[in-house]
């Protein structure tokens, strides 16, 4: 599958704040946006008033590059955010929290979403006891991530624990048992989202 191979930073200086790509790394001075506070790009002085399409069309883009996915994969949960019951922005908010790689990076065994979608693909955990290597897999309500027991995956997820300092959401839970293990209590919630999104906008976009 396609994915973004550039420098995460410029991602995060395009959308104006912390995306949190890098990790730990974020969190230091050494983060982009912290040394560049300026969009990418050269002769600034040129770029005008930004549009009302330009608006709308930075927050999907803000969205994408936050969870990691593409076009088409996003028009994919969007289309399915329309067809369920509820606010469509909320849904579709909801659908990407979900994602197994950005669980294992809210429960702090991936350092960032790219580290714990590489987790997923190499078989490093298992949802209720089964290896899962789709890093869009969304979980549901009482499954159990569970890191594997083997030397290699151990070492991983608690190094990325002892270096992380956010906080777990209130929709997982961090169990106390010898394998680094989270629990989905609840479905995640637009308002469970750790960076500002106007999900109107997005939508308002979409359905053009």
């Amino acid at each position: 599958m396609a994915r973004y191979t550039g420098p995460v930073c410029r991602l995060c200086r395009r959308d104006g704040m912390k995306l949190f790509l890098k990790g730990s790394r974020c969190d230091t001075p050494k983060c982009g946006i912290e040394r560049r506070e300026s969009p990418p790009g050269q002769q600034q002085y040129r770029r005008g008033k930004i549009t009302d399409y330009g608006l709308h069309l930075r927050e999907k883009q803000k969205v994408k590059h936050y969870y990691g996915v593409l076009e088409r994969q996003f028009r994919r949960y969007f289309q399915r955010a329309e067809r369920t019951k509820g606010n469509t922005g909320d849904v579709l908010m909801s659908l990407l929290e979900r994602r197994l790689d950005n669980v294992i990076h809210r429960l702090g065994f991936g350092q960032s979403r790219n580290q714990a979608r590489q987790m997923v693909n190499h078989g490093h955990v298992t949802v209720n006891g089964r290896r899962v290597d789709v890093a869009s897999y969304l979980v549901n309500v009482g499954d159990i991530i569970r890191v594997k027991n083997r030397a290699k995956s151990l070492d991983l997820v608690r190094g990325a624990m002892a270096e992380s300092s956010r906080d777990v959401p209130d929709f997982l839970a961090i169990s106390q048992t010898d394998l680094p293990e989270g629990v989905v209590g609840r479905l995640p919630l637009a308002e469970d989202v750790s960076i500002p999104i106007q999900t109107q906008l997005i939508v308002e976009l979409c359905s053009r």
